[in-house]
């Protein structure tokens, strides 16, 4: 192999290296898309998988190289320097993927400071490189490249921002519009204008001339100016200003139009690559112009975050993933090396079908925009999708075309070869063309009118096909053909609005979205379902024809009972006036709790072991940690029935912590459940507003406080429902000594709670908690635990029984049947000690009210079986009852 030989093939495999990570992260994005039902935040996913992974690591690599070719230098650090950004980038995109999957912000913050740093290196690179050089006649274009890698880095610190779980909804939405303008429209938009000012020219075979400089002396500050504006109006808050920012980028986007226009006047565009780009550069203008108009017109920025979710696919598949096929469908076959031959034979499979990809690409965004029903976006999406993908096929077939020229180089050229791209055409080769070129068209119009009809027979009523719709209370209504698009929020445990006038037949489309720091969703009685919408997150629902009033509601426990119910009213027409009373019932049927198995099984399940109630005696150190895992947890709550719990660590009461005065604590709250959490410490005295927060599901969060009073204090989840949370199993008891505490021979803890049974298997039945009205009340989590597996105590020893009523609603009143107390001790205070002033004073319950405490002290003056109950003799029957065996 010659050297010059060998310098091709490595360049060759050079390119064919680093753009596979491209395609690896294409690769990826179509795995995600047609799994994304399955993965959390998959809206998300999908954006940054485009984004940050395959469009960034392009722009990495392309920007690099044309900036080389602009300034005629080699790169400074050669291609090692390139290395190190590709590696830090996409293992910063990975990271940053990662955390947000596992809602972990210390992964997404680590992957987001790599990803910025990789941008500055960037920056500084491409910013010696020009400065170095002599001034050359476009040299001024690699400024859109330094320019794009400083938007790149503020659009990497909001998003890190963005990722904090403190950020509140009204500043996440100022942050989302500013990412949006660093990222797409800086990092991305600045890359593409330069890029393409740049090939445009070389795609149509034509010369660079004194326009495009001019142009691109024109453009840049206009569009550098535009992004500024945007993002400064973002953040501060001011909607006008973000519509004078998008109208500077538009002004910078006419110059470079202009004289693409004037190009392609002399050149017309011939090849997918030309078409794609042209189509992109057109979603661009569209995009900047419909965020400005969005955004200027929105009454707060919350609400221009729940107006903008339509304007993804355009920014995202119309611009950003054209833009990236179309130029690389030109690159690959102009550096792949092997000659012009290679280059040719790759072209040709890079520009298959180049009508109909466009036409179907474009087309399926457009008739995706237009009010279609649900179904017909979901066929058109796949359809548009299916055909970009199609790229990562013919990338392949590329490269192996390239390859069989390159393995014959040198020897004679094969005789009946097809011609390739460039070569000259056959004299019939013109009408040729045109056939081609109006099949093509048509297969696109008959794809997607296929998608349409598609779409439309797989839901015929929402599409407004057919004479009526049918409710499940037999409502009948007419489609009317006519769409009621309306916005809800979810903030503060409520719908914003709380109810929804529709006109009967018409179809009804929610977008809804999370203002909360909690996850919601919106589930309507025909079921039909958000499902789970992450805080800042927007998601659209195709109710469908509206027959009857209805309503919808948050499915996540406690949130449907503290409020959280939309109403849909539906007007106009006699059959749904007569439905209305029926709105609100469950379409799904019943379901049996589990207050109906109780007494069916006589015993615990085999194995059981009731709680160990015993109390160590406080340890000698002052500074006490733990951690606390909640998740979702199956327990036995009686014999034969079982609840989902969120108990910390997996039992109801939690871990019982015990100190003296003026120790320390420190709790790691780890939310490992499906629902957001938190921790109130009756024992410490601090404001609430950070330690108590909710977290949401992968989230943790750190409790300190120190303890200064003593008695027996309650901890519990404070996330409301507040009654929801403890009925499910949230509480435990902190013993903190009061000072001279007496000795005894045994200490007992016993925590009374309440259950208020759903299903089997399933959480607390909310509608009996707002009753008051358990199925079971219980000492230490198990009714009746202590009856068969009794506490232990010997004739004449001292017992002190600490008690603690963690509700949340009824209270306690602790008797042992046959025993008198002589010490009683409540709230911090001695109601009775060693008899009292006169030596022979005794009590016979221990009085409390939820989330109160304190201890007894007794000696058994005989051996035998002495029952314990709470003397509110219906809850005792109801589980709260257990035996002491006193031996001699």
């Amino acid at each position: 192999m010659s050297p010059v030989t060998a310098r091709v093939y490595a360049r060759r495999t050079w390119y064919l290296q680093t753009n596979a990570v491209v395609a690896a992260w294409l690769a990826v994005l179509g795995v995600v898309v047609l799994a994304h039902q399955n993965i959390p935040v998959a809206d998300w996913l999908m954006v940054h998988l485009l984004l940050l992974g395959a469009v960034s690591t392009a722009i990495i690599i392309w920007s690099q190289h044309f900036a080389d070719t602009l300034v005629r230098r080699h790169p400074l650090g050669g291609r090692r320097s390139l290395i190190i950004r590709l590696v830090g980038h996409t293992l910063g995109a990975i990271l940053v993927i990662i955390g947000m999957i596992v809602n972990l912000f210390v992964v997404v913050l680590a992957g987001g400071v790599l990803v910025g740093a990789v941008a500055v290196l960037h920056t500084a690179l491409l910013g010696r490189e020009l400065r170095r050089t002599k001034p050359t006649r476009f040299g001024s274009l690699v400024r859109f490249y330094v320019a794009a890698a400083v938007s790149l880095l503020g659009g990497v610190c909001l998003g890190i921002w963005m990722a904090n779980p403190g950020t509140g909804a009204d500043l996440h939405a100022r942050l989302y519009l500013a990412h949006i303008a660093l990222n797409v429209l800086g990092w991305i938009g600045l890359t593409a204008v330069g890029t393409l000012l740049l090939l445009w020219p070389t795609v149509l075979r034509t010369r660079l001339g004194d326009g495009t400089d001019a142009a691109a002396r024109t453009a840049l500050p206009l569009l550098t100016a535009g992004v500024g504006v945007v993002a400064g109006a973002s953040l501060a808050g001011v909607p006008l200003g973000v519509g004078a920012g998008a109208l500077l980028y538009l002004l910078g986007l006419v110059p470079v139009v202009w004289e693409a226009v004037r190009q392609a006047r002399h050149a017309p565009p011939t090849t997918f690559a030309g078409w794609s780009l042209a189509a992109s550069m057109a979603w661009l203008a569209f995009s900047v112009a419909a965020l400005g108009v969005v955004v200027a017109t929105a009454a707060t920025p919350i609400d221009a975050v729940a107006r903008l979710g339509w304007l993804v696919i355009p920014l995202l598949a119309g611009f950003s993933a054209q833009l990236l096929l179309g130029a690389l469908s030109y690159l690959i076959p102009m550096v792949s090396g092997g000659g012009p031959q290679a280059g040719k034979a790759a072209a040709v499979e890079l520009n298959r079908a180049p009508l109909f990809r466009l036409l179907v690409v474009n087309g399926g965004i457009v008739l995706y925009l237009l009010p279609v029903p649900s179904l017909v976006k979901v066929v058109l999406s796949l359809l548009v999708f299916g055909v970009m993908l199609s790229f990562l096929v013919l990338l392949v077939r590329a490269v192996v075309a390239g390859g069989r020229i390159r393995s014959r180089a040198g020897s004679a050229p094969v005789a009946g070869s097809a011609p390739v791209a460039g070569s000259a055409a056959v004299p019939a080769g013109e009408a040729r063309s045109r056939r081609t070129r109006s099949g093509m068209a048509a297969g696109a119009v008959g794809a997607l009118v296929l998608a349409v009809t598609v779409g439309v027979a797989l839901d015929p009523v929402t599409a407004g096909v057919g004479a009526a719709s049918v409710t499940a209370q037999g409502t009948v209504a007419s489609a009317s053909g006519e769409v009621t698009e309306a916005t809800v929020t979810m903030l503060d445990m409520r719908f914003a609005p709380s109810s929804l006038t529709v006109p009967a037949g018409n179809r009804l489309e929610l977008t809804v979205t999370n203002g909360d720091t909690a996850v919601h969703d919106l589930t309507l009685a025909s079921g039909l379902t958000s499902g789970r919408v992450a805080p800042r997150e927007t998601v659209i629902i195709d109710a469908g024809i509206t027959a009857a009033s209805s309503e919808g509601w948050c499915s996540i426990a406690g949130h449907r009972q503290m409020g959280m119910v939309l109403q849909i009213i539906v007007t106009g027409s006699a059959e749904t006036d007569a439905a209305a009373d029926h709105s609100g019932s469950d379409a799904t049927g019943l379901e049996v709790s589990a207050a109906d198995d109780l007494g069916t099984q006589p015993e615990p399940s085999p194995g059981f072991e009731a709680r160990d109630p015993f109390l160590l005696p406080a340890s000698a150190e002052t500074h006490h940690d733990y951690t606390f895992r909640v998740g979702d947890t199956q327990v036995e709550v009686a014999p034969g029935v079982t609840q989902t719990l969120w108990p910390f660590n997996g039992t109801a009461p939690g871990p019982t912590l015990r100190g003296k005065v003026g120790d320390t604590f420190t709790i790691t709250l780890v939310n490992q459940a499906t629902t957001g959490h938190s921790l109130d410490f009756h024992a410490g005295a601090l404001a609430p507003d950070g330690p108590m927060r909710t977290i949401e599901p992968g989230e943790t969060l750190e409790y300190s406080f120190t303890a200064t009073r003593s008695g027996v204090w309650l901890y519990h989840c404070s996330t409301m429902p507040m009654s929801l949370h403890i009925a499910n199993g949230m509480f435990g008891a902190v013993v903190i000594d009061p000072a001279g505490l007496d000795p005894v021979d045994r200490e007992y803890l016993l925590v009374q709670s309440e259950f208020y049974l759903g299903p089997q298997g399933g959480i607390a039945d909310s509608d009996k908690i707002a009753a008051a009205v358990p199925d079971l009340v219980v000492f230490n989590g198990y009714a009746n635990q202590y009856q068969e597996q009794p506490l232990r105590a010997k004739v004449g020893e001292r017992i002190r029984f600490w008690v603690l009523d963690a509700g949340p609603n009824l209270a306690s009143s602790f008797h042992i049947v046959g025993g008198q107390f002589d010490t009683v001790y409540a709230e911090g205070e001695y109601l009775l000690r060693n008899g009292g002033s006169t030596g022979t004073g005794g009590s016979q319950t221990l009085g409390l009210a939820p989330a109160q405490g304190g201890f007894v002290e007794l000696r058994f003056p005989e051996a035998g079986t002495y029952p314990f109950v709470t003397h509110a003799m219906t809850d005792a029957e109801r589980g709260a009852a257990g035996q002491i065996m006193v031996v001699p």
